[in-house]
């Protein structure tokens, strides 16, 4: 059987020379490896000249602790292996950076603060599949990029320095941080110099994706009716088209700041606010009037006026839908999970932030007040809908994506819509309707960078 994996020993100083590895014959055999010929060990962006020592009997690598240091083991660790003969390269890893908002190193048990756990199930599956993580933040951004000073987990959340990683996440969940001229620069020095990939690379907003979506015939059944509002004249098309409409901040999350627009008798319209604590409403006798009260927001919030959709409900509560999908292990899209989020009493968005509650689609479906077939195609509707956007994405929006978070709307007469796409899905908002050590989605995520890597 083909030896993917191998044992990684620290040994003590002085047992050998900082550039020989020691190596199981078996390894050697397999993977072809000249012996006494100096080769290239490789690391994520540390490439060190070393000579093999092949050992009898022994399932495993052994390397000096000058050569951890450089490689930021901190302990024992197994690592995918592979070697390419054509560059006399003996590769491990894959190595994962995880690009994070921030840390706190004074809480050294919670240093990612709400984020911790999930962090934690990263470096239990890359244990499991033979990779190595470690996190960072834009304060930890400087230098050359060769090295990184990141946290890796051994016996507690540790600050070591390693090389640059072969694999990047961004995981920021701010464009402030995103955009900062360090972390720019860092994205494009690694993928130049050291031809790492870097997934998630950018913030989505949804005037982008929808304009790009639209450019493909097939999904603009999933679109509802869409523009940046820079106008009166457009406010009142859309109102006069359409019975509701919302407002929704171009770069907003989390429901927050969207204004839903009605129509009430006369030429009177209610704005109903979604805050924190609930519902505000307010009623104008015009639209103008309607008009005014928003224009003043307008100077430093851009808004999407979107189409209103006659969604489904239990009992007068909107229900939507959040799908993850990841590329798996051979760079295609699947989908990971896919629930119902129904929202609270007083609201009229469904995040969780917001009072909203999660159930499996089939529930909220067989709950609500969708009817007869639609009901029982809905669940494959959905799912079809979520990777037809995926791929979507892909196409028509030049960055690299390996996980998105799709919100999916079904209104009253079955049909599908898309409410929005979020290309850093929260790790807390999309919890698991079951308890696991490792979610499917973390394993997925390890899955995908080891194809990105080639191991």
């Amino acid at each position: 059987m083909l030896k993917t994996k191998v044992a990684v020993q620290v040994i003590s100083p002085g047992m050998l020379p900082d550039d020989a590895i020691m190596l199981g014959d078996a390894y050697l055999r397999q993977w072809k490896i000249p012996q006494g010929q100096p080769l290239t060990l490789k690391f994520g962006a540390m490439r060190q000249y070393v000579k093999v020592v092949p050992v009898e009997r022994f399932d495993g690598m052994r390397i000096g602790q000058s050569l951890a240091r450089k490689m930021g083991l901190l302990a024992n660790t197994t690592l995918r292996i592979r070697y390419r003969p054509e560059e006399a390269q003996l590769a491990l890893g894959p190595l994962i950076g995880v690009l994070i908002s921030r840390d706190d190193p004074e809480q050294r048990d919670r240093p990612f603060g709400s984020i911790t756990m999930f962090c934690k199930e990263l470096v239990d599956a890359c244990e499991a599949q033979g990779a190595y993580v470690y996190f960072f933040t834009p304060l930890h951004l400087k230098g050359n990029y060769n090295t990184v000073e990141g946290w890796v987990y051994s016996d507690g959340w540790r600050k070591t320095l390693l090389p640059s990683p072969d694999v990047v996440n961004n995981r920021l969940t701010s464009r402030k941080l995103e955009n900062r001229p360090n972390v720019q620069e860092f994205i494009q020095e690694v993928k130049i110099r050291h031809r790492s990939t870097v997934f998630n690379e950018k913030f989505l907003d949804k005037p982008e994706v929808f304009e790009a979506l639209a450019k493909d015939p097939s999904l603009i059944k999933y679109l509802p009716e869409s523009h940046v509002l820079k106008s009166f004249p457009m406010l009142k098309t859309m109102c006069s088209r359409y019975h509701t409409v919302f407002l929704k901040p171009v770069r907003g999350s989390l429901g927050k700041g969207i204004i839903r627009i009605t129509k009430m008798e006369a030429d009177a319209y209610s704005a109903q606010y979604a805050t924190v604590g609930g519902t505000r409403r307010h009623y104008f006798s015009s639209l103008l009037k309607l008009y005014g009260s928003i224009s003043g927001k307008m100077k430093t919030v851009r808004y999407q006026i979107q189409q209103g959709l006659q969604l489904i409900d239990i009992m007068g509560r909107p229900v939507d839908f959040r799908a993850l999908v990841q590329k798996n292990e051979t760079g295609k899209w699947v989908l990971t999970s896919i629930v119902a989020r129904t929202a609270g009493s007083h609201h009229f968005v469904s995040n969780l932030a917001r009072g909203g509650t999660l159930s499996t689609v089939r529930e909220a479906v067989g709950r609500s007040n969708l009817s007869g077939s639609s009901s029982s195609e809905a669940p494959g509707k959905l799912q079809r809908a979520a990777l037809d956007i995926a791929h979507g994405v892909d196409n028509f929006i030049p960055a690299h994506f390996g996980e998105l978070g799709i919100d999916l709307a079904l209104d009253t007469s079955g049909r599908v819509w898309l409410l929005e796409v979020n290309s850093k899905p929260s790790k807390n908002d999309n919890t698991p309707l079951q308890d696991q050590k490792i979610r499917p989605s973390v394993r997925n995520m390890i899955r995908y960078a080891r194809h990105l890597a080639e191991f």
